[in-house]
Order: C-alpha cells, then structure tokens, then sequence
C-alpha cells in the first residue's frame, strides 16, 4: 500500500538546457522525487539559437512519467499530487498551428541574436533612435533579448507563419504557453494562456495596467488575436488530460494552478517576499532579482523592471528590478563541449582549484553580446591577458570569476538604483553547486554568499505558486507558515583592495570586448563583410593588384 505523506505538489521546470518534473511535500516543502532530462540547442547559423518545440513537450511528458514510476518505487501515493505549477525559460518564443497543434517553427531561444537587423529597422520608427522608448510601460530596452523582436522576426521571415495569421491559424506563446495549451488538451480545447512574469518579458506587455498594449503591438506590427490571456501566477488555468505517450495516464485530471517565468519562480522559492529582498540564479545565465514591492521602481543603471508575481486572481501584482547576464554555466558548457578541455562541470571546477587563480587572465563571454548594466549587441567574447605561462586551469578559473564579475557588475547597478546596499547575497540555481565559484563571489562582492541547502527553489517557487491557488489551498504563503530553509554560508576571504583590482582589470577587459560586430544585419540575420560597396571595391581592387603584380614580376 503507498504511503501518504499529506498534499503534494509537482513543479514543471522547463529550462533552457534541460527540463525536469519535481514533487515537494506541501506541509514541509521536502522535495521527494524528481527527472530530469537534457535539452538539446541548436545553432544553424552564428548568433542564432533554437529549440525544437516537440522535443520541450516530450521531455515534459518522459520526466511526469518517471518522476511518478519513482515515486511507486517509494511507495508514494501519486494520487495524493494535488496541483502542478509550472515555471520557464523566458522569452523563448513559439508560434504554432491551433489546428494541428504542431509548432510551425522551432522555438527562438532567449540567447539568439537573429534579430539584430529586426531591431535597427524598429529603432528607425524611434524619436532619437532611443532603445528605452517604451521603459514606462514595459520596464524594458528594445534589444534582441525580448519575445516582441523574435515574433517579429518570424511573421517577416517564416512563410508558414504568415500563411497561418493570414489563416487565423497561428497561436504565439513563450514555453509556458505552449506547454500549458498542450498540456490541458492542445487541439482539442487546450487553454490558450501565460502569467504576467512571463507577459512582462514580451515587450508588448503593460506592466501597470496588466494588459496587452495596443500601442506596442501596432509598434511590432503583431496581430492581437494570435497572443495568449495573461492570467495570475496562482490560479487554475485548467487540468492535465490524457496523453497519448503516457503509458500510465499519471496526472490526468490534475489541476495546472500555477505559472511563474523561472526567474520570478526563483525569487518566490527563496522566499523573497519583503521589499529589498533579492536572490540571484546561476543558470544557463545569471539572473539577480531583488523584490520592489507593489511599487515599480525604474533604473537608471541599466537594469529592467518587471513583473516578480501575483499570487492570485485579485491580489495587487509585485514588481522587481532585475539585472540579467546572458552567459553564467553556459560559459562552463562551452569550455566543455567547444574547447573540450574538460569533460564535465564538476571537472572545469576541479582544474580551477588545482592554480586558485587566473594568473592575470581574463575572460569576457560575450557569446551573445553583453546584457545588463551595457545592453550592447556589438560585443563579442575575449579572453585577454594570456602569457606563455597560462594553461588550461587559469583559463578555467577565469571563466568562473568571469561569472563573478558579471553578478559584480549587477549588484553594483542594483545598489545604486535602491539606495541601500545588499549586505548578504542569497542564490541558486545548478551552478552553486560549484564551492570554489561560491567563495569567488563572495571575495569579489565583499559580502557573505548564502545558498540554501535545497538548491531547488526555481521549482520550488512554481509549486508554492500552484499549491496556493484559489480550488487548490494546500500551501499556505503566510510569513509565519512558511518553512525555515537552512543555509551554507561563505564569508569573504581576500581583502577588498585585491577585490577592487581584480575588478577593475576585469572592467577594462569589458571595455575591450565592445564593438567587434556592427550592428547592420541582412533580413536573414547573417552578418557580412560584403554589407557595404566601399568593402567590396577594396576587395576588388586589391585583387586587381595582386594579379598585376604577378604579371609584372613574370610569375
């Protein structure tokens, strides 16, 4: 007989490089059981970034499935699963086919920078060409990080797309949409829908009066009927039906209660309720939230404001200021599967240890340009400062205090904006698992680094989110119900002149890194050297010589 354990409740976290099905006690947040499966990326052209959409679906499917055979083999009653939540990789955007309930593209990820060209030509319809245009109702810069430019980029580019508008075919939504539209039935009645977090990463999103805002989406040229109803991050938005790729039909009948942008599920799990409360989430990127409260507080340091949830039908939304860093693991992913000096995570940490030190090495992965404090598109990835001595293990450690520096940068800007400076940090997310870059961020920030024992807080925070929904009630989010999380603490170890060096000389290598690429793109997104006439009469004409030259000396 299985064992019962009180209310339970799953989280989907679905991720830019994997997903994975959790299941926590509701009365104690214990996590009991989980899957996790990897995500491929693809990369058909530089700069671009994609995911299959039906590949997302399947790993959410094969992870509900075995989290659930795990949970028989520990005789715990899945029927006691009481609500699912689900939290996300941002932004991330896909449009499908509400007939066949087929993605009519492969997802654009986050990361991709296609639409670079996408973004000058917008910035042409701008007074002053002034990126900020719509920070007031968006909380954001106009950049190529953003769901409205990659639509955008897609109803230009994609003839299938633009035949289903035209058709009134076609569905957009960022991964939580198209994973609660399939999840609650797809073609046949499946909920067209997001959560504000996830809205307000759009750009089309008006972050005061929680609508979608005519003006923007006639500014994107993005038809109104094909965008998801944007709900609250906790209430039901319909149940789990039947799949056909479920052996055991587990979960069917189970109410989807709760939707939270990975980020914003994060700050929730951390329990990061109060005004000035932050937390920051090592990812594929790096993430620093810090709570504002029910007031929206707007940057003058390069970070954006968004939405951090609202936990219920017709409860007041909270906002947050965010600092986001394009690349944090990925940089360890591609010193394991680009360069290939090491074969694992766990082993970049381990050839970091053996020197504890980037002997004046440093590494600026710009992969994808640089996000905030810059929002500069133009930048490309460095590694600066190389002598005959340095190996592979400085290189390594570079890496990792480049994450540091990245996380310094934000929290620099964050303290600025707020007026009063973090005195702790708490973060995250898979790469906090790695000991020598906790210590390093806590030596270039000055202050302590507190991560909680239960590193799972992204699924954490949408499973909250579900438990609490109106119908559901198994989580109480009151100060004095929640559960007191145990921490590892690590205290700063160098002296803060050493610090301030090490950053400084990291600041200058930023510098360095800007303006490798001109921001002028084809349609298409391939950047080209053949762009310009002056280039290619330069080509032509020193052609011309070289033969001449070759004539006159007889060869």
């Amino acid at each position: 007989m299985a064992a019962s354990l009180g209310p339970l409740v799953g989280a989907i976290d679905q991720g830019t490089s994997s997903t994975r099905f959790l299941v926590f006690n509701a009365e104690t947040a214990e996590l009991l059981s989980h899957h996790q499966v990897e995500i491929k990326q693809e990369f058909p052209r530089e700069g671009w970034v994609e995911q299959d959409p039906m590949e997302i679906l399947n790993s959410v499917y094969e992870c509900v499935e075995k989290t659930c055979e795990k949970m028989k083999e520990l005789n715990i009653n899945i029927a006691n699963i009481k609500a699912i939540g689900v939290t996300n990789q941002r932004e991330t955007t896909v449009v499908w086919d509400k007939t066949t309930g087929e993605p009519l593209y492969n997802a654009i990820v986050w990361l991709d920078l296609r639409t670079q060209s996408t973004v000058e030509h917008l910035l042409e319809k701008v007074p002053g060409r002034n990126k900020s245009f719509s920070k007031f109702k968006t909380g954001l810069p106009l950049s190529t990080y953003f769901s409205a430019v990659k639509l955008r980029w897609l109803l230009d580019n994609v003839e299938e797309i633009k035949k289903a508008v035209e058709d009134q075919r076609a569905m957009f939504g960022t991964i939580d949409s198209w994973l609660i539209w399939s999840l609650t039935g797809g073609k046949d009645g499946g909920i067209h829908c997001t959560d504000v977090t996830n809205a307000s990463r759009t750009m089309l999103f008006n972050i005061h009066s929680l609508e979608w805002d005519p003006e923007l989406c006639k500014f994107f040229d993005i038809p109104m009927e094909i965008l998801p109803t944007v709900r609250s991050s906790s209430e039901i938005y319909g149940v789990m039906k039947i799949c056909p790729s479920w052996e055991s039909g587990a979960l069917t009948g189970v109410p989807i209660s709760g939707c939270l942008g990975d980020q914003s599920a994060a700050l929730v799990g951390q329990m990061c309720f109060q005004d000035g409360q932050a937390k920051n989430t090592y990812g594929t990127g790096c993430f620093l939230l810090c709570n504002t409260g029910q007031k929206s507080v707007f940057s003058e340091h390069g970070l954006l404001t968004t939405i951090a949830y609202k936990m219920g039908r017709n409860k007041p939304p909270f906002y947050a200021l965010e600092g986001s860093v394009a690349i944090a693991g990925a940089v360890v992913r591609w010193l394991r599967d680009n360069l290939g000096i090491a074969k694992s995570s766990q082993e970049v940490e381990e050839l970091a240890a053996e020197v504890g030190t980037s002997y004046g090495c440093y590494f600026v992965p710009a992969f994808s340009g640089l996000y905030a404090p810059y929002w500069e598109p133009s930048a490309r990835g460095i590694i600066c400062g190389l002598t005959q001595f340095t190996n592979k293990n400085h290189i390594a450690f570079a890496a990792l205090e480049a994450v540091c520096f990245q996380t310094r940068e934000i929290l620099d800007a964050m303290n600025k904006d707020c007026g009063i400076p973090l005195n702790q940090l708490q973060v995250d997310g898979g790469m906090t698992n790695n000991k020598i870059l906790m210590q390093l961020q806590a030596d270039i920030l000055c202050i302590p680094v507190v991560k909680p024992s239960m590193p799972e807080t992204t699924a954490l925070g949408a499973a909250m989110a579900a438990g609490a929904a109106e119908g559901v009630e198994v989580w109480s989010l009151n100060p004095g119900d929640l559960t007191t999380v145990t921490c590892e603490r690590f205290e700063p170890q160098i002296n803060p002149e050493e610090s301030e060096y090490r950053y400084a000389r990291w600041k200058k290598a930023v510098m360095k890194s800007m303006g490798w690429e001109k921001s002028e793109t084809h349609s298409n997104g391939d950047i080209s050297i053949f762009y310009s006439l002056p280039m290619i009469f330069f080509v032509m004409t020193s052609m011309v010589m070289l033969i001449a030259s070759k004539y006159v000396s007889g060869k």
